[in-house]
């Protein structure tokens, strides 16, 4: 179970169910409800459209969902909850508003082997002595509840009943806190870190006193997952071991992906607690997947979901966060005060090197931490090149060395740092 906070006055605490075999049988029935709708009034605005040339609005598709239900062959529908169903249409409706903004694509059919989910509104359900209750349902859905707010005292505004792909049921609870229920954000520290994201190093932070931040050990989990993998392409097609197999690789994905999502949640808590300042760079993930050779391992990594957590985080606690443009060379300038050398080469094998212009022995990663941190300051100054004196600290002023730190969204002509006419030594070598 998990729990996040998407705003100062919002949460989502997500818990697991353990339904009983009717109750499972019910759920079961009333996301393929949820899905027949969606998909019936996806077809009918389909339909519309090349008739008459308009989608419709919610409230059509309300009236049209009236109609469906008298219909024969739909019957079924009326034997879960209308609120769930109702919601369908809402959701329907907000993704056409994002298709209408570009936002996202035009909405899809959902298939009934992929996961279900129904959102059940304040009418539809109720908390009453620990224990959930759906509508319709006689007996409340069996939960373990470990937080340390009690569930009681919550405001809960929504549930939304979700089944994994290995058959997992889990329940979402949109919470609305009190001021007496919001954390409290963390104490200031005065302290600023840069942060270079790895591989076999999850992240590299420029304060070296500091543990870094280490990727989860998947490889065990993979192991299995691929044994998993193996066995169910040995099975039949449309047969239930299939069936059996392809639940354990989908309990097996889902392990990874809690494993990970644990050490994120962990990592960028602890960054925003110890850290007032934290810079990151912006990443070109698509780009970086394009390579064969390491995509696995930068897909296992989940880049994109940690600054995604950052940026959630520290609004909500108050603390700064500056993004380094992708272009700036964070690995090859070198980092020690007064030099500020760039190279005009380094290879991803070459994990050392020495500054041709100061002679001082970099680590790539430390290296590279510490010029984000200065970009990531000197774009928080408005900047380019040197910050402030006075906003900044010296070791960060001195780090830019006269090169443009560029604020994200700009790309003026980049000037080169200091010492560029120094020739490139052959201690530039892979260790």
């Amino acid at each position: 179970m998990s729990c996040s906070i998407t705003c100062s006055r919002v949460a989502r605490f997500r818990v697991r169910l353990y339904p009983e075999t009717a109750q499972e049988q019910f759920l079961s029935r009333t996301l393929g409800c949820v899905r027949v709708v969606w998909n019936q009034v996806l077809n009918w605005r389909k339909e519309r459209w090349a008739k008459e040339g308009t989608f419709g609005s919610y409230r059509d598709t309300s009236g049209y969902l009236t109609k469906l239900k008298r219909h024969p062959d739909f019957e079924f529908l009326r034997e879960v909850s209308a609120v769930p169903l109702q919601q369908a249409l809402r959701h329907q409706h907000r993704a056409f508003e994002s298709f209408y903004a570009k936002r996202s694509n035009f909405p899809r059919f959902k298939s009934r082997t992929h996961r279900g989910s129904a959102t059940f509104a304040k009418t539809a359900f109720k908390i009453r002595d620990g224990q959930l209750h759906l509508a319709k349902m006689e007996q409340p859905v069996r939960w373990v509840w470990s937080f340390d707010i009690p569930v009681d005292e919550l405001a809960v505004s929504s549930v939304t009943v979700t089944r994994e792909p290995d058959g997992s049921w889990w329940a979402a609870l949109c919470v609305e806190l009190s001021e007496e229920q919001t954390p409290e954000p963390p104490e200031p520290t005065g302290k600023a870190v840069g942060i270079d994201l790895g591989i076999h190093t999850f992240g590299t932070l420029s304060d070296e006193e500091a543990e870094p931040l280490e990727a989860p050990d998947l490889r065990r989990k993979e192991a299995n997952r691929q044994r998993y993998q193996r066995r169910m392409a040995r099975k039949r097609k449309g047969s239930a071991n299939r069936d059996k197999e392809r639940k354990k690789v989908a309990r097996a994905y889902r392990k990874e992906r809690q494993a990970r999502e644990d050490m994120l949640q962990k990592a960028t808590t602890r960054l925003v607690e110890e850290y007032d300042t934290i810079c990151v760079e912006d990443l070109h993930i698509a780009g970086l997947m394009k390579n064969r050779r390491i995509a696995r391992h930068i897909a296992r990594m989940g880049w994109s979901r940690f600054r995604r957590l950052l940026e959630i985080k520290c609004e909500r606690a108050g603390k700064r966060l500056a993004v380094v443009d992708r272009w700036e060379p964070t690995s090859k300038r070198c980092s020690n005060p007064g030099c500020g050398f760039v190279l005009d080469e380094l290879r991803l094998e070459v994990r050392k090197w020495t500054c041709p212009g100061c002679g001082a022995r970099h680590d790539r990663d430390v290296n590279a931490a510490k010029n984000i941190l200065a970009a990531g300051l000197a774009v928080l100054a408005g900047k380019r090149g040197s910050a402030a004196p006075g906003a900044l600290p010296n070791s960060a002023v001195d780090k830019a060395c006269g090169a443009y730190v560029r604020p994200r969204g700009l790309s003026p002509p980049r000037q080169r740092a200091a010492k560029q006419e120094t020739i490139l030594s052959d201690e530039v070598n892979p260790l």
